[in-house]
């Protein structure tokens, strides 16, 4: 946990906005023809004193905040290790965030997640967007939970950029689609995960599209307007990797996703 105190004696102010008026000439030069995540609005103004993880900080007054549009790897939790990259990825928003602590928050359609902490696009003062930022380097995977779909297209864009070219942690097998026939039962959080669909079905509440290696993705049936352009009943005998969260249900490893930009047919 990082807590932002500085204890040197404080720049001058004339020396400082020099400096952030050149970044701010800098930064858009040098992505010149390269699609920006900007926004055209902020919702509020705050403070980060502290950096919990690569997608999470803490604000000046408590709230805790999620950063909408990426996931980052998990660091180490009781008995559980780290994932490859946790500790590069935190420290890469450290980075970020120490020499603009006062940042601007765009919120999401959805303010606050089921664990109550905040939603928000976050941009430094200099406008950078910190999403678009950390895919750009590989620290972070593009994460797309509905009804937060604000510049959704923009954060995979970045984030394929990155795996082209094998940055940060799209260099390590870890984050590397898995055939579906090699996990076991054990396996959990998020993963990118591949297989050739052996059936497509249909129940109650979702559809069921089942890869080798008792392994099941589900899209539940209220979350199918956002999956318009997919025919389901096609998927059939296809490749496909999806992304998403695991869990080990009815003898069977399940992934749910809910928006396209988490399933890739191939």
């Amino acid at each position: 946990m990082l807590v932002f105190r500085n204890r040197r004696k404080a720049p001058r102010t004339g020396a400082f906005f020099l400096a952030l008026i050149i970044s701010c000439i800098a930064w858009p030069l040098a992505h010149a023809g390269e699609q920006l995540c900007t926004t055209g609005r902020y919702d509020e103004t705050v403070t980060i004193t502290a950096v919990h993880d690569g997608d999470t900080v803490r604000l000046s007054d408590g709230r805790r905040l999620r950063i909408i549009g990426i996931n980052t790897p998990e660091l180490a939790r009781d008995t559980t290790p780290a994932e490859p990259f946790a500790v590069q990825a935190r420290d890469a928003l450290k980075r970020l965030i120490k020499p603009q602590p006062r940042v601007k928050l765009r919120w999401g359609k959805e303010k606050r997640d089921r664990h109550g902490r905040l939603l928000a696009h976050l941009f430094l003062s200099d406008g950078r967007n910190v999403s678009q930022q950390l895919l750009r380097q590989g620290m972070a995977m593009a994460l797309v939970v509905p009804p937060n779909l604000w510049q959704w297209s923009c954060y995979s864009d970045a984030e394929l950029k990155a795996r082209s070219r094998g940055r940060g942690l799209w260099s390590h097998p870890w984050f590397q689609a898995k055939d579906s026939n090699k996990l076991h039962k054990g396996l959990r959080g998020f993963h990118l995960v591949q297989g050739r669909v052996q059936r497509v079905g249909f129940s109650k509440s979702s559809i069921w599209l089942n890869l080798p290696g008792r392994f099941a993705i589900r899209i539940k049936h209220q979350d199918t307007i956002h999956f318009k352009n997919v025919d389901f009943k096609t998927l059939k005998g296809k490749q496909i990797i999806a992304r998403g969260w695991l869990n080990y249900q009815n003898n069977e490893l399940r992934l749910r996703i809910r928006h396209p930009a988490a399933l890739q047919i191939m």
